[in-house]
């Protein structure tokens, strides 16, 4: 079935168009230039970005079928807003132009057979490109004239902006003067095109300390970003900590010439001006996509926010032949990623209950094509949440989803309000049990409080069965449920009691896979005992913890009778987890869960502790990152001898890390941000001598 991609409340593809084409062109100009205004002018779009896209892309769908329309002052005609003035007015020496779109493989293709029809060239003759990331955030020129920063202007129309030169002198990676060397002089004036950007840890930082302070939190970085730089007070855009990158020259006055993009992206860099390292060269389209779906599937792992990957010519004389439009260069193309938010109709607002009884509020939706699936639910998180968003049945909202983490409403489109929505109020008593939902001082989140709620039980099982737990192959979701309606199940130790007799006779269980099931249950009984304390289900307690806790102890008998200092003395176990470690040990019921687990043979033993003697301990309170594939070593036993040898394996690089150890095909992303912190980068045979004797080089 094709994506609808049909913006709430319109009509289906074409109807409009087909009854109207000249008042929906009028319509969508208006609808149009007034998101330009909210967006360029307010810095405080109300719609995302991807239904932004939709709006364009309807008109120039019109404007197609029906060149009479067109008309000079249309927005498929113009360069992002108008030009402001709350700053004083910059004229661009060389126009800041947009980019045109192209939202899969088909429509690159199709920009890549126009460039070659332009330039006359046939399918065997090499092009060149040049792949860089496209930024989530503000198009910025900066002017430098004699070395010496001498302005910084927003894009506004394209001719132009607005003088923010006090704000971006604030940036702390925008250089106030250009490097020179014996190899390189700086060139009398020259105008460097590039993106401001809030890294996302500054972003989660501002957002931290508006919650400490009471206030709400921004909606996402580029809004934030924009924001910022256009403070009148610079002082407020430097406590943002802003960041740039370049990407594109502008006015160059007693420069060096080149022959492509890739030696004036060199020549900033030389300069001291920051260039992405992420930009490549590349000989075909098929190597364009590739990278384009490299980065779709790995935006998240970088430490800011993109949208697409921007495509251009090498060439700079090829650049000049194709020439461009009255708002975009022909020789080149923004690949759009699949929308992380898009707008769609909130039906309803109903409330889950998890395993440990927290009561979650969620969006029943329209269905709407985001983050590269199909949306019908959406997380509200808690009671807070929804009161400070303040969505309602009925309302138009933002939905986002990405990557893989769990679809959330961003908010209202306050202005395609219907009105008379009243506000959604929480429920006071569990909706599966019925019993009065509980709040504990201090917390965010309600909590049905009833052990014994179909729900709590339930989630528990289903929990405990699963791969990060006792991971019981073949033992999913829906068998966890049909055992519960049988009464096969009352708690997580009923499933080491299930037996043939018991399962003889339910529909879809023949001998093969009862025997699977079987097999796979008293496989599971010797999982580790990190795994058995994963899937008890004890509140704050993950993996790492899990498997600290079961070293540490060495036993479940030992675990039992630990107090709550034993508990928070063990390496990375803070207060609230041993208290909370503690009080599930105390229960009576829990206690008589785990005789219940012992006498169904399931293993209480931890793994045996290191014997540290016979390791030298070279790595201790050091943190080691291993990226890519490494020769001698798998990831698992790279991370275990670091563990070995006293230090610490993380699977991120900060501030803090000793050391990144790369193999073949390492995250590029942790390899920029170890040069970026100046932390060594080593190769296999660097281990082996960091291991050894724990010298860096």
């Amino acid at each position: 079935m094709a994506e609808d991609l049909t913006p709430p409340g319109a009509l289906p593809d074409g109807a409009r168009d087909a009854l109207d084409p000249a008042g929906r062109a009028d319509e969508l100009r208006e609808q149009i230039r007034h998101h330009n205004r909210l967006y360029y002018e307010q810095d405080a779009p109300s719609i995302p970005d991807a239904d932004y896209d939709l709006l364009v892309r309807e008109l120039q769908a019109i404007e197609a079928a029906h060149p009479d329309l067109i008309t000079p002052d249309s927005p498929t005609q113009q360069v992002g807003g108008a030009a402001v003035t709350t700053f004083a007015p910059v004229t661009h020496a060389v126009p800041m132009m947009s980019l045109d779109n192209a939202m899969d493989v088909d429509e690159l293709q199709a920009w890549g057979a126009r460039v070659r029809k332009g330039l006359g060239v046939d399918d065997a003759t090499p092009v060149g490109y040049v792949c860089e990331l496209k930024i989530d955030g503000l198009a910025i020129s900066i002017r430098y004239e004699g070395g010496r920063l001498v302005q910084a202007a927003t894009r506004g129309n394209g001719r132009v902006g607005e003088d923010v030169t006090p704000n971006v002198a604030t940036i702390g990676v925008v250089p106030d003067r250009l490097t020179a060397s014996s190899a390189i002089a700086v060139p009398d004036v020259l105008e460097v095109r590039g993106e401001v950007y809030l890294p996302i840890a500054e972003f989660d930082a501002i957002n931290a300390a508006q919650a400490a302070a009471g206030l709400p939190s921004y909606a996402n970085p580029r809004n934030t970003a924009a924001g910022s730089l256009r403070q009148k007070d610079a002082a407020v855009t430097a406590s943002r900590r802003l960041a740039f990158w370049s990407y594109q020259l502008g006015e160059v006055v007693g420069g060096p010439t080149f022959a492509t993009h890739h030696e004036s992206l060199e020549l900033l860099g030389a300069l001291g001006l920051p260039v992405n390292p992420e930009v490549q060269v590349l000989a075909t389209l098929d190597e364009v996509y590739a990278y384009c779906r490299h980065w779709q599937e790995h935006r998240h792992d970088l430490g800011y926010e993109i949208d697409g990957v921007v495509v251009k010519l090498d060439d700079l004389a090829r650049r000049a032949e194709l020439g461009t439009t009255s708002k975009a260069p022909r020789w080149a193309i923004a690949y759009k990623f699949p929308p992380e938010e898009r707008t769609t109709k909130l039906h309803r607002i109903e409330v889950s209950i998890g395993r440990t009884g927290r009561a979650t509020p969620f969006a029943v939706l329209e269905p709407v094509f985001v983050g590269g699936s199909t949306v019908q639910l959406a997380t509200l998180h808690n009671q807070d949440q929804v009161a400070a968003k303040d969505v309602r049945p009925g309302d138009t909202v933002i939905v986002r989803k990405a990557g893989d983490v769990i679809p959330e409403v961003v908010g209202p489109v306050l202005e395609a309000r219907p009105k008379g929505l009243r506000r959604w109020r929480f429920p006071t008593d569990c909706p599966v049990c019925g019993t009065p939902l509980v709040r504990p001082e201090g917390e965010a989140d309600h909590r049905c409080p009833n052990l014994a709620c179909p729900a709590r039980v339930g989630g528990a099982i289903d929990h405990f069965v699963s791969r990060g737990a006792m991971d019981i192959e073949g033992f999913g979701e829906q068998r966890v449920h049909l055992f519960l309606q049988l009464g096969l199940l009352h708690d997580v130790a009923d499933v080491f009691h299930l037996d043939e007799a018991a399962l003889r006779g339910i529909d879809g269980f023949g001998d093969t896979s009862i025997a699977n099931l079987l097999g796979a249950i008293e496989a599971s009984k010797q999982r580790p005992l990190a795994n058995l304390l994963v899937g008890l289900n004890i509140r704050h307690l993950g993996g790492a913890t899990a498997e600290a806790i079961a070293e540490h102890f060495g036993h479940m008998d030992a675990l039992l009778d630990a107090t709550v200092d034993e508990l928070a003395a063990v390496d990375g176990i803070g207060p609230t987890i041993a208290a909370s470690v503690h009080a599930w040990f105390a229960d009576p019921e829990h206690r008589a869960l785990i005789a219940k687990l012992r006498d169904a043979g399931v293993n209480m033993a931890g793994p045996e502790r290191p014997d540290t003697d016979a390791v030298p301990q070279t790595l201790e309170g050091r943190s080691v990152v291993v990226s890519g594939t490494l020769a001698g070593y798998s990831r698992d036993e790279a991370e275990a001898v670091i563990k070995a040898h006293g230090g610490k394996s993380p699977g991120s690089v900060s501030a803090r890390t000793t050391a990144l150890v790369v193999g073949d095909a390492p995250g590029a992303s942790k390899v920029a941000k170890a040069e970026q912190l100046g932390i060594p980068v080593l190769d296999e045979a660097g281990f082996e001598r960091l291991l050894a004797t724990g010298e860096l080089p």
